[in-house]
């Protein structure tokens, strides 16, 4: 095993595969509904908010097992601003290139997931002044 993949880290990423799986079905649960009613940015978008007030209780006290405060979860919102307007911006590429609206976000998740474990992994577990 690399010196950096430790068996804890293995764990954390794991810890953080099940809560994305959770926060990336609620999102995409709710932009399937809401998809009826409206248009798929703005769909995706409350549903990304959803999605991320789960992700940030899960993340913080399952996923990293760090305590809950201010300044985390400023920089938790701003690792999630980042990955939102990646994933909003390829969410409409996908659409523009003939992908079904309905089925435009699982090509997202699969690209965005690796980038938010990173940016959340480091907004939650730095130090903070």
């Amino acid at each position: 095993m690399m010196k950096w993949m430790t068996k804890d880290r293995v764990a954390e990423i794991v810890r953080f595969g099940v809560v994305g799986v959770l926060a990336t079905a609620i999102h995409y649960g709710v932009y399937y509904v809401l998809l009826a009613l409206l248009n798929p940015t703005l769909s995706y978008t409350i549903g990304y908010a959803v999605s991320f007030c789960c992700n940030y209780l899960l993340s913080s006290r399952f996923t990293f097992r760090v305590g809950l405060s201010v300044g985390r979860a400023a920089s938790f919102g701003v690792s999630h601003v980042l990955n939102y307007l990646i994933g909003v911006g390829l969410l409409n590429l996908f659409i523009v290139f003939g992908v079904s609206s309905e089925i435009a976000p699982l090509p997202v998740f699969v690209l965005v997931v690796p980038i938010n474990y990173l940016l959340v992994r480091f907004a939650l577990t730095r130090r903070i002044k």
